[in-house]
């Protein structure tokens, strides 16, 4: 996307709404434009009547006449800056919702590959940038482009020829502020892409500060940070330093045209084509003209930084997902909860990031390979196999966290990837042994599986999974703030709340990933009765590590390097299949 399509695209999308607000501050940039050339015009009549002619009639009017220039100045920046900054708020909230929509709704694989750091870091400094173009520069494009057009006018007024040699420094300083501003681009993007690099490092930093404490490695991680800060401050300066250099370039160029102007000046002066008065005002003039050409000469330098966060926002905004809702597709239809998978296989695709590009990468063997399966409605089903076999990614596709790369998933007969995700979604639960939850109250969290649950089947819920039992120890109760990721809470009673959670949703397919796992034996079994309760008469998919587990599935998916090796009930394979009989072994020692 080049900077003239991106310019539209935050036209169209962002700041058209608000066309009617920016022409009102347009309409007062009028108002600080005459303000500001009727106090330069005014020292003609002041110098003239009052101290050449010594004429006391207007001592008075002329000095009243300044003031009300200068109050009208004030209250009109004052209100353009106020409608400005309401509508550059608007815009950041605008494109921050739009951005979280898109990270929302986005596919589980464009998450995985990205950093939770780099999200916050564009929402909140890239979209600053955004504003500070649209509200600041977009104000003072209006207001010092008029005001500069009224003061040309004043000195025109007063002396052509002299006016002629002073707009001389207004190309020369565009000139000079186009080439900082390419170079403001450049370091801008740098800037952000650091910016984006701390953030990760922060958000690593707190989320394993307890791995750091462990380790101790406080050390090692103030060595690291020093050198994210340093890097972010070097350039921080670099940039700031590309910004002052528009003062020396400007100061030069001022002082050069004052002084050419003072000696034509006083030529014209002495043969008479010019007044005293109407020097003083024409010179009143050129040094008010100073500022306006100053912010325009660098107005680039923020069009550049606004423009360099949008381009790195705007793709995010604009994510095409591959899992979407399909709206065109039917409502899937549940009446027994039969899933079959037919000739699945699939494979995993990340971004490898060097430098400040990012670049997709497939694995170069699939995870699945042709993968059949059939599992029963109102039946556990367990799959089992070591570590990285392909569990878990069997799992994930049952809800459509990702597409398979070849062959389909039919839930009663119905293709999942032709019905409304939506439906789909609505009929599944997920209960995994890294439980997720919100630092929020115990109430709240398991609210969130139905937000139209009342509060005695919130009771409920938490009953069948006896999760109850803990909550009401606890000082406020269902009220109590669980933390970051519950982490004021075992990891017994998390599984406890996200069990709850699920049972709330009164689904019809119900997938546990290692629901079971690293608890002891009072926790678990209490974890097992509320799963019998969670699961009964339901479609239950299970990765299974739990001996406990294994023996009470109905039936039981050997994997191995994402291939199904063997199928049957504990006994069947335990006579069958040599890697099923190794991995019954290993947990018996286990338990």
């Amino acid at each position: 996307m080049n900077r003239t399509k991106t310019l539209i695209r935050l036209y169209n999308n962002y700041t058209k709404v608000f066309i009617k607000r920016i022409l009102i501050a347009f309409a007062f940039s009028f108002v600080i434009a005459a303000s500001i050339s009727s106090i330069a015009w005014l020292l003609d009549p002041a110098i003239k009547k009052i101290f050449i002619d010594k004429d006391q009639t207007l001592i008075f009017l002329i000095p009243f006449a300044i003031v009300v220039a200068f109050a009208s100045k004030g209250l009109s920046i004052y209100f353009a800056k106020t409608i400005m900054i309401r509508v550059g708020e608007d815009v950041r909230k605008s494109i921050q919702m739009d951005m979280l929509k898109a990270l929302v709704s986005a596919d589980t694989d464009y998450i995985d590959n990205h950093h939770t750091g780099g999200f916050l870091a564009r929402l909140t400094n890239d979209v600053a940038m955004i504003v500070n173009m649209v509200s600041t520069a977009l104000l003072n494009l209006f207001k010092d482009s008029i005001t500069l057009i009224g003061l040309l006018t004043v000195m025109f007024y007063q002396n052509w020829k002299l006016s002629l040699i002073s707009i001389i420094m207004i190309p020369l300083a565009s000139f000079a502020a186009r080439a900082l501003g390419k170079r403001v681009a450049k370091v801008t993007t740098e800037s952000m892409q650091l910016a984006e690099d701390l953030t990760r490092f922060l958000v690593e930093l707190f989320k394993n500060h307890k791995l750091t404490k462990t380790f101790q490695n406080e050390g090692y991680e103030n060595i690291r940070a020093d050198g994210f800060f340093y890097n972010l401050k070097e350039k921080a300066i670099k940039l700031a330093t590309i910004f002052v250099r528009a003062t020396p370039i400007m100061e030069v160029l001022t002082g050069i045209m004052i002084a050419v102007l003072i000696y034509a000046s006083g030529k014209l002066i002495v043969s008479g084509e010019i007044e005293v008065n109407n020097f003083f005002s024409f010179l009143a003039a050129m040094m008010l003209a100073y500022q306006p050409v100053r912010s325009l000469a660098t107005l680039n330098i923020s069009l550049n930084q606004g423009l360099a966060a949008a381009e790195r926002i705007l793709p995010i905004i604009d994510i095409k997902n591959k899992v979407g809702e399909n709206e065109n597709g039917l409502s899937l239809k549940i009446p027994n909860g039969n899933i079959e998978f037919k000739n699945i296989s699939f494979k995993y695709e990340f971004e490898e990031e060097i430098g400040f590009t990012k670049t997709k990468v497939e694995t170069k063997n699939n995870v699945l390979n042709n993968i059949n399966l059939k599992i029963q409605s109102g039946k556990m089903t367990s799959l089992v196999g070591h570590s990285g076999a392909g569990k878990s990614t069997i799992l994930n596709l049952i809800p459509r966290f990702y597409n398979p790369s070849s062959g389909q998933i039919f839930i009663d007969e119905q293709s999942i990837q032709e019905v409304k995700l939506s439906t789909l979604r609505k009929h599944i639960s997920l209960v995994s042994q890294d439980t997720t939850l919100f630092d929020d109250t115990i109430y709240n969290n398991i609210l969130y599986a139905n937000l139209n649950a009342t509060k005695e089947d919130v009771r409920e819920a938490t009953k069948l999974s006896f999760a109850l039992d803990f909550i009401e120890k606890l000082p406020n109760k269902f009220n109590t703030m669980i933390g970051e990721n519950g982490v004021r809470l075992s990891g017994g009673e998390k599984q406890r709340l996200s069990i709850a959670r699920a049972m709330l949703k009164k689904s019809q397919i119900i997938l546990l990933d290692e629901a079971t796992s690293s608890l002891d034996a009072e926790t678990e079994d209490k974890i097992q009765n509320a799963i019998n309760y969670l699961t009964k008469n339901r479609t239950t998919v299970v990765i299974a590590h739990r001996l406990s587990t294994i023996l009470n599935s109905d039936k039981i998916y050997v994997i191995d390097s994402g291939l199904v090796v063997a199928e049957g009930k504990h006994e069947e394979l335990l006579i069958n299949s040599k890697i099923y009989e190794n991995f019954y072994k290993k947990q018996i020692k286990q338990n």
